[in-house]
């Protein structure tokens, strides 16, 4: 058997005095691998040389007086236990310093109020802020992250997002389902399905459980806004409309609702500079419009052809509004625009319920009445609400404006309405 403990305490020190007088480096052993390194410095570096899987390895123990002989020993001993017992002791080292760092890793991130790395939460954040955002208008990312914050991350945010599987995604979105939010459910359940689809692609998981949850919940019910369609009730509209003894604002904000066709938020928030009266054209950016946020950057303005009614309208109501921003500004305040509510309000005060007509069902009323009575073109209708095309190749394809139809359509519209208003027509004449 070789020899062990050759090494003391006196003799390491003479090794040292005689390598700082030579000035250069020698070794020493003590037995069964365990050597010193001796430096001209007057320091000693312990190594540990073992076999393992028929190939030499070296262990690093310390340095020399830091790592007393005692010391050096022991960990000589433990090494050789694990050798014997069929771990490598420098793969079994990583190992554990990989696991150190790991746990100071998370500590930190925990100090620092961040989700475990390789959360769901963690993973989702990462989605939001990396691809979401990219995608998305500001509010839009706003809203998702708000949702995943409340109703997610509570009960799903700190596991690993390679260990949830469906059902407990389930129970999180039965609670939300529960409160009657079916629609907020299912786009919580699609935006859960984006973060584990990032999660596959940068490793942190292998599958998206959302994917088996397809016919799991509740159906959405499908909204419609209410609007009047019938040429008798939109007659009486109009006329109530043109009557209306408001502000004189509102009255314009309403009369212009069926002859614009702008969703209510573009209506509202309209700008004096997107106005051109002499060219009877409403231009209004796309950061504006109802579009992703890169048709929102990059995209083409959405034109609005006015018909001459519109055109008086705006006229007649420039010199109130003109010197400002808004064409519809607020009655408080000139640097901000009417409320949401305003024609709402307005619709309200002429007696229609919320489920009889709103200031979107205009833009509804317009798609129905001029397919089916002026005979106009899908095409140049959703054109003009500008609808995009549902299937992507469509959006990516279709480039036509259909502007100078649109100038006629806007104008038989608004033709067509001014008969309705005044009974000209009758119901049976609505036809054009």
């Amino acid at each position: 058997m070789a020899a062990v403990d050759l090494l003391s305490d006196k003799a390491i020190r003479a090794e040292l005095k005689a390598a700082q007088k030579a000035g250069k480096p020698s070794k020493v052993s003590d037995g069964a691998g365990l050597v010193l390194n001796v430096r001209p410095t007057g320091v000693g570096w312990w190594r540990q040389r073992y076999w393992f899987g028929g190939k030499e390895g070296m262990l690093s123990l310390g340095t020399y007086p830091e790592t007393s002989l005692a010391q050096a020993r022991v960990k000589r001993d433990e090494a050789r236990r694990k050798v014997q017992a069929g771990v490598d002791p420098s793969e079994d080292r990583k190992a554990q310093k990989a696991v150190q760092q790991a746990a100071a890793k998370a500590n930190a991130r925990d100090e620092a109020g961040l989700p475990p790395e390789g959360s769901f939460e963690a993973v989702a954040r990462e989605w939001l802020s990396i691809i979401h955002a990219a995608k998305v208008s500001e509010g839009h990312n706003a809203r998702t992250r708000i949702r995943l914050e409340q109703d997610v991350f509570p009960w799903l945010g700190r596991r690993p997002i390679s260990e949830i599987e469906a059902p407990e995604l389930l129970t999180a979105l039965r609670r939300v389902e529960a409160r009657g939010a079916i629609e907020t459910a299912h786009r919580i359940k699609d935006a859960c399905g984006q973060v584990f689809r990032y999660g596959i692609a940068i490793g942190a998981c292998s599958r998206n459980p959302a994917a088996d949850l397809r016919d799991a919940l509740r159906p959405v019910q499908t909204r419609h806004h209410a609007a009047l369609t019938n040429p008798e009730d939109v007659a009486k509209l109009l006329r109530d409309s043109f009557d209306y003894n408001g502000q004189p604002v509102t009255r314009t904000a309403l009369l212009l609702s069926p002859l614009l066709l702008l969703r209510p938020g573009e209506h509202r928030k309209l700008e004096w500079a997107w106005v051109d009266l002499d060219g009877a054209m409403v231009a209004l950016p796309g950061s504006v419009m109802k579009r992703t946020k890169a048709d929102k950057e990059e995209g083409p303005p959405h034109l609005v052809p006015l018909a001459r009614q519109a055109v008086a309208l705006l006229q007649e109501l420039r010199p109130l509004t003109g010197d400002g921003i808004y064409v519809f500004p607020a009655l408080t305040s000139r640097q901000r625009c009417m409320s949401e509510n305003t024609v709402r309000s307005a619709l309200r005060r002429l007696g229609y319920a919320n489920d009889e007509m709103t200031a979107h069902g205009f833009r509804a009323m317009a798609r129905t009445m001029m397919a089916e009575r002026l005979n106009i073109a899908a095409e140049v209708i959703e054109a003009q609400l500008a609808h995009a095309p549902l299937d992507p190749l469509g959006r990516a394809y279709n480039r036509a404006q259909f502007l100078d139809q649109r100038r006629s359509m806007m104008q038989a519209w608004a033709d067509y309405l001014d008969r309705l208003r005044t009974g000209a027509a009758g119901v049976a004449g609505a036809v054009g």
